[in-house]
């Protein structure tokens, strides 16, 4: 009994770990606050749970910032361009249901067209982002890169991709349809990152030396 209630048990371990992603999660929140650095806020959360995932944490707010700080500029690039495209899409998808410009689209064949199409380059964004910032956060690459670096290892690991847009959106859904578990808030974004770290981790470390039609997987970790 007094193992598993000690400071280095089980309990003292799970709580520990609890607190860290309550704090994180935190973190993350206000660092989205302007929408436009919603990027580099995930990258740098990525950044931390990786290490988390490994027991190779340390100081998180201070890894956390480091983080923000060195990948801004990439990861606000990246998210603005995909920002950029989900607002086009979803402007095509209401055009398409009928929207101010529905005349354009008053064909119904070309409608189910505009909107197979907009469903399906939800589903490969979504697939890419499942990796693009805990890829920036892994590696040092280029924007180009680092993109469509995302792309093929989403489409490579399908099961994998799968499961962890699975794995993220259960607390969404949810949340959608019971409110009262709006508390899952405080640390659904750092714990799911952290589930997800767990498989990303067994996926990178695939990649750590340069393969061939993985463009600048090779690159070194960010320390």
């Amino acid at each position: 009994m007094n193992k598993i209630f000690n400071f280095e048990g089980p309990v003292f371990t799970f709580l520990s770990r609890l607190a860290d992603l309550f704090w994180l999660n935190l973190l993350y929140i206000l660092c989205c606050i302007p929408v436009i650095t919603a990027g580099a806020a995930t990258t740098a959360l990525y950044y931390v749970t990786l290490k988390m995932a490994k027991d190779e944490e340390g100081y998180i707010t201070r890894s956390y910032f480091k983080s923000f700080k060195d990948n801004f500029i990439q990861a606000t690039i990246i998210w603005a361009a995909f920002l950029a495209v989900l607002i086009v899409m979803f402007l095509d998808f209401r055009i398409a249901n009928g929207g101010s410009m529905a005349e354009v689209f008053n064909s119904s064949t070309v409608s189910n067209v505009v909107i197979t199409a907009v469903g399906v380059m939800v589903i490969l964004i979504m697939m890419t982002l499942t990796y693009v910032f805990p890829l920036l956060a892994r590696f040092d690459n280029t924007v180009f890169n680092t993109v469509k670096n995302a792309f093929l290892i989403s489409i490579r690991h399908l099961p994998y991709t799968v499961l962890m847009i699975v794995i993220t959106a259960i607390p969404v859904v949810l949340i959608w349809f019971s409110p009262a578990m709006l508390l899952l808030v405080l640390i659904m974004f750092s714990a799911t990152a952290y589930i997800n770290s767990k498989f990303l981790n067994k996926i990178f470390i695939l990649y750590m030396p340069k393969e061939e039609g993985i463009d600048g997987e090779g690159g070194e970790e960010q320390e």
